[in-house]
């Protein structure tokens, strides 16, 4: 199976020409009754080559992090700084062999987790090991939230550096993350109280707008979906939905547990705003991100209702029947929401390809 970035790579080699891969593109719709750009693609596997990879790099990873885990340089207890710089450089070495040469997708994103998360590990420990030194107070609240950041930041730098030499495309959503990391840290080491309080969470829902704006930028460079931009929206949407939603239902105190008839309707009025959403910028990943929390609502309600032993039953079976229904009219559906769209907006958006049934050929 050849990824889109493949067949752009075979255009610019000279190996087929555009208009042949533009009328393939064109019979695969067809054939699916689908446009490409309604699938919503993107690079996971290839193989099993991808995932016996994959295997192999998180045993390995995992190994090395334990074992530096074991050298006795740092903290007495906890995480210690060779773990993360063993996993971090194993990571990159690699994803040269394995990104940059073999372009394996699922090896890919597990090797820049697993940089990025041991330059945050490496850095965290190592900081938090000189200031344990340093005297017995030397890590408190806001003290440790400046650590994360500190941490986070360094991973940041980690991943614009490898996003220079991979351009793998869930980095710029890790990049993103780390940002959010720093502020959310910076926060609670200035106001060390609120970690549960608005002034947290109103930051993470403004950082999660940001990068719902990033990814709708990447988006509307690539409206057809062709190449590795719209795989780097589609990282940057999965990240962006939980922290638009999370800091909503925080500050309305609807993850305390307790969710009445009224808060329900306000999460379900909030992730069917959220459909809409998805539907208009064609991004099913919104909506998938931001699931969990309407099945942690829902099964509450019905908790609340006396349905203890069925909750999460009765839940899965409401929202798994409207997700398969919106899935098979997800065509149809988004052209109806398109066309109450503003014609500036709408023309920047994914084209409603209606399903196209196929000519029966001639006996």
């Amino acid at each position: 199976m050849y990824s889109e970035d493949d067949l752009e790579a075979a255009i610019a080699a000279g190996v087929v020409d555009r208009q042949s891969i533009e009328r393939m593109r064109s019979f695969l719709a067809r054939a699916s009754r689908t446009a490409a750009v309604d699938e919503e693609h993107f690079r996971l596997i290839t193989g099993f080559n991808d995932i016996f990879v994959s295997i192999a790099c998180v045993l390995l990873l995992v190994a090395l992090g334990w074992i530096g885990q074991a050298i006795p340089l740092g903290l007495a207890e906890g995480p210690r700084p060779l773990g993360g710089l063993f996993v971090a450089v194993a990571s990159w070495a690699l994803a040269e062999l394995f990104t940059a040469r073999r372009r394996m997708a699922l090896p890919s994103i597990l090797l820049l987790i697993g940089f990025v998360g041991g330059l945050f590990a490496m850095t965290g420990s190592a900081i938090a090991a000189l200031l344990d030194q340093a005297g017995p107070h030397g890590l408190d609240k806001p003290i440790g939230a400046l650590v994360i950041a500190g941490s986070a930041l360094v991973a940041g730098g980690g991943a614009w550096a490898h996003w220079r030499r991979f351009h793998v495309p869930i980095t710029v959503a890790a990049g993103a993350a780390t940002g959010v990391a720093v502020l959310i840290a910076l926060i609670a080491s200035i106001l060390p109280q609120a970690s549960d309080h608005i002034g947290v969470q109103a930051p993470a829902f403004v950082a999660g707008l940001v990068i719902f704006g990033l990814a709708m930028r990447w988006d509307m460079s690539d409206p057809r979906r062709e190449t590795r931009r719209a795989d780097v929206a589609f990282w940057l949407h999965l990240l962006a939905a939980p922290l638009i939603v999370h800091p909503v239902f925080a500050m309305m105190g609807l993850l305390e547990g307790g969710v009445g008839l009224g808060g329900a309707s306000v999460v379900v009025a909030l992730y069917i705003v959220l459909g809409l959403v998805a539907l208009a910028i064609d991004r099913r990943a919104l909506m998938v991100s931001a699931l969990a929390y309407v099945l942690y609502a829902l099964s509450e309600l019905f908790r609340e209702f006396g349905a203890v032993s069925l909750n999460i039953a009765l839940t899965a079976l409401i929202l798994g029947s409207a997700l398969l229904m919106l899935s098979a009219y997800w065509t149809s559906v988004r052209a109806a929401v398109l066309s109450a769209l503003p014609d500036g907006l709408r023309i920047r958006l994914p084209e409603a390809h209606q399903p196209v049934a196929l000519t029966p050929r001639s006996a």
